[in-house]
């Protein structure tokens, strides 16, 4: 009896995913909560390393975990007079606890066939800062507004997003 056939390699890679392909979910009043922007960047968390050094072991330092950060997200699009990202910001700098709501979404990477296959959730965000790129009228460019979110915590998923829950321990 003959052996079995190989598999195709190329019916088991994963090639790696196209970084223009993206879109965020964010549920801001107005309408909507999917949002398409120019880019978003800040996704990574690490974990503190905290060295510790053993009374009577002069020659080495343990490592220990310490708390893990994560860093802000920060979204880039083009900036309309309707824009939803400046009017959450808005919110929270009117100092009124009833308006200064935090929200939870995802950022969805999608393939080439615009399918959803990787998903970062996050979680407990509110907007710690806003900006509109240079106006200046020797360019012909597209207004460009920035908005920077604080977060508590992001888990990556894999495949379709999943509904909002807190991470273990969360606020």
């Amino acid at each position: 009896m003959p052996p079995p056939p190989k598999p195709d390699p190329t019916s088991t890679r994963n090639d790696p995913l196209p970084v223009f392909c993206f879109k965020v979910n964010i549920d801001l009043k107005g309408g909507g909560g999917v949002g398409f922007f120019r880019s978003v960047s800040g996704i990574k968390y690490e974990t503190e390393v905290i060295p510790v050094k053993e009374g009577g072991a002069n020659d080495t330092t343990f490592n220990l975990v310490g708390a893990t950060k994560w860093s802000n997200l920060i979204l880039k699009q083009g900036f309309t007079v309707s824009s939803q990202l400046l009017a959450w910001r808005e919110d929270w700098m009117s100092m009124d606890p009833a308006r200064m709501i935090r929200k939870s979404g995802t950022i969805i990477q999608l393939n080439t066939a615009m399918q959803d296959v990787a998903t970062w959730q996050f979680y407990n965000g509110w907007p710690c800062k806003w900006d509109l790129g240079d106006l200046d009228a020797s360019k012909s460019e597209l207004s460009i507004e920035t908005l920077e979110i604080a977060i508590d915590g992001i888990k990556y998923l894999s495949g379709p997003p999943k509904p909002a829950a807190a991470p273990a321990g969360g606020k």
